[in-house]
């Protein structure tokens, strides 16, 4: 009786473990989730040298130029998983944008390095300076595909281009239009980097630069 309840105490210990290690969440502008419910851009299986379909499917989202940094990535981490690291990495992309529409600076700080985050709060303080509110729309991420793939140190960084439709709108304190149309979505082409330690327990990947095409 000792050694079943000893097992079921060791098979508990290990399934909390596994939940910690894998976490919960997946990573311009629009309204985002609590903090708590933020998705990880978590890593898995190896799929860079998959089924010859899965491999035209990820062939679309890789740029020639990444292959070899993300074989680098996946030979420091074999659990790192190109596909699932795209669907992420669209999460991040719209609760990025939706926190930084909010102006909810607590939720950046969960997405974003602090370089990032810095640049998001004088964004935010100069809007509400202004008196302005986005009222922004996400309307869809209509490709995101891997442009660059690295290890820097102990850290990997890999940029993401993100072609996307979104609504834009700014209103002034009463809610009249200021600027923008939500019937009109501008297309938008971002290129943003994230980064993680690789061999880390964390599995989230942090926003860690910004740029535009």
């Amino acid at each position: 009786m000792f050694y079943v309840i000893l097992l079921a105490m060791v098979a508990a210990f290990l399934a909390l473990r596994l939940y910690s290690v894998l976490g919960k969440r997946t990573g311009h502008e629009q309204p985002l989730k609590p903090a708590e419910e933020r998705v990880a851009v978590a890593p898995a299986a190896r799929t860079i040298d998959a089924t010859p379909e899965a491999r035209e499917v990820i062939n679309r989202n890789i740029a020639a130029p990444a292959e070899k940094g993300l074989r680098a990535i996946i030979a420091a981490d074999s659990s790192f998983d190109v596909t699932q690291f795209l669907e992420g990495a669209r999460t991040a992309y719209r609760m990025t944008l939706e926190a930084f529409w909010k102006g909810d600076e607590d939720a950046l700080s969960h997405l974003a390095e602090a370089p990032v985050q810095h640049a998001f709060a004088e964004a935010i303080a100069a809007r509400n300076t202004a008196g302005h509110v986005l009222d922004n729309r996400l309307v869809a991420i209509e490709h995101a595909k891997i442009e660059e793939a690295a290890i820097e140190g102990r850290i990997a960084r890999i940029t993401v281009r993100f072609d996307a439709d979104i609504a834009a709108v700014t209103r002034d304190a009463d809610g009249h239009l200021v600027a923008g149309s939500m019937s009109d979505a501008v297309q938008t082409h971002d290129l943003w980097t994230f980064a993680r330690a690789l061999k880390s327990d964390d599995p989230h990947w942090m926003l860690a630069e910004t740029d535009e095409v």
